[in-house]
């Protein structure tokens, strides 16, 4: 088969190395293709290539900067807000403040409007900006790529970020008959992630309970979904660690003597408080336990490699046995030194990660404090519940640090490896010792034979088209700016502004029509600045009041 895997960045395709692996291992050609290279997931992707010949990687065309990506990308993003504006979101005001402050004010304003007044219109609604989304032309330079390549399947990775332009790509293979899959990225996708606009011929989903998700959320069909289990975490079963536990400690500098706590980062939402902190001052609320238990455990941290940042300024000298220690795993040495930190701990600490899932792979206690500050990085999203429901839940959580750290103490009295339900339920529903990748695998192979239908052109697309040309026509009517944009690009364009009209005065200078004294020009440019702050300080009253 030749299959055209195409994600957002390389990194996407960590979730999917042993897919790849084994794709390639069965004389699959594979492309990998990207809309942005970055540097960060290069090395994984340039030793795939290394070792297989069938894979290959590289960059794929854009849609072109024309009005129509314009008008494509604000009906996206106003879709993606209404469907925020779901029941299930009116504890999660971290997704729809996300969701906010990209979205453009004309459905900011309706979907203020549906929340408050109106919850029914919410669908029709939705309806008829997915149609006009629908009728946005196809950019033919993605076609052209799809026709060179000629795949016999199109993955897709993540596809449902908020206003995300890989729906052209679904709907240009489906143009050209060819099958396509959603490869869910992650367990949260689902829930806190933008819509699946366009159903593709197969969703791959990990269990159960994404496959609901998918059904409920998303209006996918039953008979598109397809439940393989959680291919990412397969490396983790049966797997040995690299090296004793007494070398292991002497490695990372912990005392090999008592069992150590294993605390693991997050990555809380944009504009939350620094983790780093917080974890000091857990560290000293432990070492001053009454417990000598835990007064004497020793402690390793694991920061999250998208935060390291926040630990420049930590000092943790002032408490004996604690180490801050590891890095991103995307490579053989750092999963085996991710994978000891996990094996050889005794209980396992943290906020709100994926790591707690490995955690229960291995079969080690995973605790959590549910504290007011984290809210929203905890309930505040739909998709940690399942850490707390699914399979009778994983997580030992706490109200309080005190509570948290009594049961933190009788977890080190009694320690367990025992694999708990939930991993058999979230993680390999069709049998623990089921690996979920072959199962992938097997399902893009099946796709190859797969018979598509040739997709429809939504109705009345010339009527769309006219009333999205009048829209395009107020794209520079600055009258219409708070209509047409949303607040992270209002912002862009006032800043933009203050910078040409600087410029603009010093140009006139210097060709002597018009001589501004630096005062004068100090005072115009502080006149710009505190019009953009008065305008952010509107909008973050109004944030607050929401």
């Amino acid at each position: 088969m030749r299959i055209l895997f195409l994600g957002r960045r390389y990194t996407d395709f960590r979730n999917f190395d042993s897919v790849l692996r084994e794709l390639a291992s069965r004389g699959h050609e594979i492309h990998l293709g990207v809309e942005r290279e970055n540097e960060e997931g290069r090395p994984l992707v340039e030793g795939l290539a290394r070792e297989f010949s069938e894979i290959s990687y590289g960059e794929v065309p854009s849609r072109a900067e024309d009005e129509w990506r314009w008008v494509a990308t604000r009906l996206r993003h106003g879709l993606d807000h209404l469907r925020y504006q779901h029941w299930l979101f009116d504890d999660t005001p971290m997704l729809r403040e996300r969701s906010r402050e990209r979205t453009p004010g004309a459905f900011v304003a309706l979907a203020d409007f549906i929340n408050r007044y109106a919850r029914w219109m919410r669908r029709p609604l939705s309806a008829v900006v997915r149609w006009l989304e629908r009728c946005t032309p196809e950019d033919p330079a993605m076609r052209d790529y799809l026709v060179e390549r000629n795949p016999d399947v199109l993955l897709i990775t993540p596809l449902i970020h908020l206003g995300s332009s890989q729906i052209d790509y679904l709907r240009a293979a489906r143009a050209l008959r060819c099958p396509t899959a959603l490869c869910v990225w992650s367990w949260d996708h689902l829930s806190s992630k933008a819509l699946i606009r366009e159903p593709p011929d197969r969703v791959l989903v990990w269990n159960d309970t994404q496959k609901r998700e998918a059904m409920q959320l998303h209006g996918v069909s039953p008979d598109r979904v397809v439940v393989t289990g959680a291919q990412c975490f397969d490396k983790w079963f049966g797997r040995q660690p690299s090296r004793d536990r007494e070398t292991f400690c002497r490695d990372v500098g912990l005392p090999a003597g008592p069992p150590f706590i294993l605390y693991v980062c997050s990555a809380p939402f944009l504009g939350s408080e620094p983790e780093a902190p917080f974890v000091a001052e857990w560290i000293r609320q432990v070492r001053s336990h009454r417990s000598e238990r835990l007064r004497s455990a020793p402690i390793l941290v694991r920061p999250h490699p998208a935060r390291r940042r926040e630990w420049e300024n930590i000092d943790l000298s002032a408490f004996p046995g604690v180490v801050v220690w590891g890095g991103n795993p995307i490579d053989a040495k750092s999963r085996a030194d991710y994978f000891d930190s996990l094996f050889h701990s005794a209980v396992v600490v943290g906020l709100n990660t994926s790591a707690f899932i490995e955690a229960g792979i291995v079969g080690r206690p995973v605790h959590t404090m549910l504290l007011p500050q984290w809210h929203e990085n905890q309930l505040g999203t739909v998709h940690f519940k399942y850490l707390t429901e699914a399979g009778g839940g994983l997580l030992i959580a706490a109200r309080s640090v005190e509570e948290h750290l009594q049961q933190l103490d009788a977890s080190l009295t009694t320690l367990s490896t025992e694999v708990r339900p939930f991993v058999r339920t979230f993680v390999r529903p069709l049998g623990l010792d089921v690996a979920a990748t072959p199962i992938f695998v097997e399902e893009v192979e099946k796709m190859q034979t797969m018979s598509t239908d040739t997709p429809r052109h939504p109705p009345f697309e010339r009527l769309a088209h006219r009333l999205l040309a009048k829209a395009v026509m107020w794209q520079h009517d600055i009258a219409r700016e708070k209509w047409l944009y949303s607040e992270r690009e209002l912002e862009g364009i006032v800043r933009l502004r203050v910078v040409r009209q600087v410029k603009a005065e010093r140009e006139a200078e210097l060709r002597g029509e018009r001589r501004l004294s630096k005062e004068e020009r100090e005072a115009a440019r502080r006149e710009a600045m505190e019009r953009h702050r008065a305008a952010k300080k509107a909008k973050d009253a109004s944030a607050e009041a929401r």
